[in-house]
């Protein structure tokens, strides 16, 4: 047994997506050892850490004064740098079942239109967390990868990575970005759009987690082939008391409308700016959507009835962005030529 592959054996190598919505992390040889909500819960007395992922998740908008749960991450980016630091530590250490002593080398997901001082955060805040050497790479090319999409040939790919902050749209051909857009209307928007709407049509006062629920459970592109309806339990803003209203799809639909055009919309754009060689190659190869967002009910129909193009959603799509970041740890070739840190 040579060194090399005995030290492959310790290795402690990371690819992690760093989502608004959700962080995952992908541990060289075993997989995906952490996917748990960007949230953490702080306790202003003492400054310390209540919780980090799910248990933060639970804490949402039902946390006593002391306690405030964050989520560091806003349209992709990091907007509290010492929290997002702090819920790094966490995740780095559950994934390495807590060794106090390893500095991985880590490759992280970021996305597209993402300023020098925005980089330079998501890197700070890892090699705090004490890493060795930290890549970064676009979201839109890693959540291609992941997808399993041919981005090495002579081919456009069109790829439409849709998570809790942003949409990366992408056209990649010879492991090269052709066009890429970053829209910061996605996931989250899209709760926020349901939160308004329920107050607006309802008087109904919910909370974010209330609004992803509905989004996921009833939420939809197009209309359904046979009808959805979900009790919701909010605040009624008229009486100030608890209530219950039942909603349908259609309601759902008209709520996230706007930002499902915005989407659509950033789409039909980047399809106009793909040279024709490679507009081709997307007519016969389609659109490929990744990312949560992805799996709002009938939107691959709804992108295909106005673009006319075939569309498919990734097998895996809310691991796409960490998969193919995953896949950068054991090609480090492939890092070298698509990591955006030089």
């Amino acid at each position: 047994m040579n060194l090399r592959s005995l030290f492959s054996l310790f290795s402690s190598d990371l690819a992690i997506d760093l989502g608004t919505a959700n962080t995952l992390v992908f541990a060289k040889g075993k997989g995906i050892v952490v996917n748990e909500p960007s949230i953490v819960a702080l306790n202003k007395t003492t400054g310390e850490i209540e919780a980090v992922g799910k248990e933060a998740k639970e804490m949402l908008g039902r946390t006593p004064g002391n306690i405030v749960a964050i989520k560091p991450m806003k349209d992709g980016v990091i907007a509290d740098f010492k929290v997002t630091e702090k819920m790094l530590n966490y995740f780095i250490h559950k994934a390495h079942n807590r060794k106090m002593l390893v500095h991985p080398r880590i490759v992280i997901g970021v996305p597209s239109e993402i300023t020098q001082v925005e980089k330079r955060a998501v890197m700070d805040s890892a090699y705090r967390a004490k890493a060795s050497e930290v890549h970064l790479v676009e979201q839109a090319m890693v959540a291609a990868i992941g997808a399993g999409l041919p981005i090495t040939e002579p081919g456009g790919n069109m790829v439409v990575d849709i998570g809790g902050g942003t949409t990366d749209i992408a056209v990649i051909s010879l492991s090269g970005i052709v066009y890429s857009r970053s829209v910061r209307i996605a996931g989250n928007e899209m709760d926020d759009a349901v939160i308004n709407y329920m107050k607006r049509k309802h008087n109904l006062l919910i909370g974010e987690r209330t609004a992803e629920q509905i989004k996921i459970q009833i939420g939809s592109a197009w209309e359904l082939d046979r009808p959805l309806t979900m009790e919701v339990k909010g605040r009624n803003l008229i009486e100030g008391v608890p209530k219950t209203v039942e909603i349908h799809d259609g309601e759902v639909r008209e709520a996230l409308s706007e930002c499902i055009a915005t989407i659509v919309n950033a789409i039909r754009v980047a399809l106009e700016r793909t040279p024709p060689e490679l507009s081709a190659d997307i007519s016969d190869r389609g659109i490929v959507l990744t990312g949560g967002g992805a799996l709002i009910k009938n939107l691959d129909k709804r992108i295909r009835e106005e673009t006319g193009l075939p569309v498919s959603i990734a097998d895996d799509a809310l691991a796409s962005v960490v998969l193919g970041t995953g896949k950068m740890l054991s090609d480090f070739k492939l890092l070298r030529r698509i990591s955006i840190d030089q």
